[in-house]
């Protein structure tokens, strides 16, 4: 029972701060007298003293009845003295000495002590009590302690409701029993109520309201321009572009413009887009890829690297800014295609072919610059996939020869085109003789 009682106080306790009024004049109680309706239970102290017998808790019916006057006083706005006259209809002498009186009366006076965790003036305010209390029972006195919980509602600190549950502990045990004691009551308060008369503060001094000439919501004396409507983040200046800079301030006061270049955009003195904070060539126009420079050109000769196909060696336009090969190299390579020889139907070079391949080889050994084309022709004899294939592969046999005597593989491409683009008629030998050829083309780039 000890138990229960420790935790439902802690629950009362908890919950009380939600029900204060801090709204209400802070007071104590008055004083303040009532009636009560009492019921208590007799049965329920021996279930909970011994579990073994089981807890029986009688019904309202079978509870003792009984009613109670009061009066009560604060001690301070938290703590209460309160004093019971309790009468209780309880067949004492039937539990003492066997006999029944069913009419019997105990008479009890109670003093207790009563403690809110909120002050008397909160609408509704949980509270503690315990005290002592003293009782004249079937002509004997008996003597107990009363402790638990109540539930103190006001009503602007005139009318109370107090909903009350104790235990009470029994000091003479021959004469009284341990009992659960329930009780309902009102009371009022008798005491005159105090009226707290608030002095009205005094009324406010007349201030003259600030001018504002400008009529731009700010005051003259703090109004840098107060007779142009301006801006406030301005100190009341105006600023037509909105740029941050007052207009008297801004040297360029209808466009945009940031406070180092007086107001005025970045400027872009070369005139190609870029303004000058991101054009690393302010004074020559550029392009944007290159931070505002113009597109470079390495090697000097006129065709910027983009357009250079030889971005490092100096060229001409028409030859897309590379060196211009000799005539004489050129023709050198001519005439050896001219003596490149296979095996009949075949991609196998013959010896008679090294001589002018290894000329090739030496030019292109001399110029690390320069890059060979080589593409295999036939005539139209036999199938066109046959004349593919053995054209692909008589070019890429030229390739393997070059490769093997020294030449960057990386400079020479090959392919073959079969029997298309034929130099001469296919209708003759001698026309067809020439369509079995190999070309090979020099360049730089």
């Amino acid at each position: 029972m000890k138990q229960k009682l420790t935790i439902l106080l802690a629950a009362v306790l908890t919950c009380s701060g939600a029900m204060a009024q801090d709204n209400w004049a802070s007071a104590k109680k008055g004083t303040v007298v009532g009636i009560h309706f009492n019921l208590a239970d007799f049965n329920a102290p021996t279930g909970i003293k011994n579990p073994m017998t089981g807890k029986v808790y009688s019904s309202i019916r079978d509870m003792s009845k009984g009613m109670s006057f009061s009066y009560w006083k604060g001690l301070t706005n938290k703590i209460d003295y309160s004093v019971k006259l309790n009468a209780m209809f309880h067949d004492y002498r039937l539990e003492k000495v066997g006999l029944s009186d069913k009419t019997e009366i105990g008479l009890e006076l109670e003093p207790t002590i009563n403690i809110r965790p909120v002050k008397d003036d909160a609408k509704l305010a949980p509270f503690l009590t315990t005290g002592a209390g003293l009782g004249y029972y079937t002509g004997k006195f008996g003597a107990y302690v009363p402790a638990g919980v109540g539930l103190q509602l006001n009503w602007s600190g005139l009318t109370y409701m107090f909903l009350q549950a104790q235990y009470k502990f029994t000091l003479t045990k021959d004469v009284l029993d341990d009992h659960l004691f329930y009780s309902i009551g009102f009371a009022e308060n008798i005491g005159k109520k105090k009226l707290v008369v608030k002095t009205p503060p005094p009324p406010p001094p007349v201030v003259e309201a600030p001018k504002d000439r400008d009529g731009d919501g700010i005051v003259d004396a703090d109004d840098k321009c107060p007779d142009v409507p301006g801006l406030a983040s301005l100190q009341g200046c105006p600023d037509k572009d909105g740029d941050g800079i007052t207009d008297a301030e801004d040297k360029c006061p209808d466009v945009p413009g940031l406070a180092k270049y007086g107001g005025c955009p970045i400027p872009d003195t070369d005139k190609d887009g870029i303004n000058d904070e991101q054009d690393k060539c302010p004074t020559v126009p550029g392009v944007a890829r290159y931070q505002g420079c113009p597109i470079p050109d390495t090697d000097k000769d006129g065709v910027n690297d983009e357009e250079d196909k030889c971005p490092n060696e100096a060229g001409p336009a028409s030859n897309f800014g590379c060196p211009v090969i000799a005539q004489a190299v050129i023709e050198r390579v001519n005439l050896a295609a001219k003596n490149i020889f296979f095996a009949t139907g075949s991609s196998k070079l013959l010896p008679k072919s090294f001589k002018s391949l290894n000329d090739v080889v030496k030019i292109m050994n001399d110029d690390k610059t320069l890059k060979l084309s080589i593409d295999g022709y036939t005539d139209n004899t036999g199938s066109a996939d046959k004349n593919q294939t053995l054209s692909e592969n008589r070019a890429a046999a030229v390739k393997t020869y070059l490769v093997s005597k020294g030449v960057d593989e990386s400079k020479i491409s090959s392919a073959g085109h079969g029997s298309e683009n034929p130099a001469a008629d296919n209708k003759t030998a001698a026309g067809r003789a020439k369509n079995r050829r190999v070309e090979m083309k020099v360049s730089n780039y």
